[in-house]
């Protein structure tokens, strides 16, 4: 069984940083895609940054230049960095890690939540 635990989250003022982890139990690499996702009060869960197991990485345009995505594989983590945060970028944060094998499989986090305050 696959688990994800998120850690990082917090209050911060606009223009901060955060730096969110997910620790994955077992190896990272065998996932074709992990990510990060957040969903605010009221709304659906959006995908913010992904990256594959080559190394490819995908934003959302809304955090595109602020927001780096990174893998630990040593460690088993992936790493969301925040900059310049904003009150919009208030969310729960959930990681996501993606398994293709003949089929889809998709394990999620319990979240983290960040609170940015204007």
């Amino acid at each position: 069984q696959v688990q994800l635990v998120e850690s990082g989250g917090g209050l911060v003022q606009a223009g901060g940083s955060l730096r969110l982890s997910c620790a994955a139990s077992g190896s990272i690499s065998r996932f074709n895609t992990m990510g990060w996702y957040r969903q605010a009060p009221g709304k659906q869960r959006d995908l913010v940054a992904t990256i594959t197991s080559a190394g490819s990485t995908n934003y959302a345009d809304s955090v595109q230049g602020r927001f780096t995505i990174s893998r630990d594989n040593a460690n088993n983590t992936v790493h969301l960095r925040m900059n310049n945060l904003k009150p919009e970028d208030t969310a729960v944060y959930y990681c996501k890690a993606t398994l293709r094998i003949f089929r889809t499989y998709d394990y999620w986090g319990q979240g983290t939540q960040v609170t940015v305050s204007s």
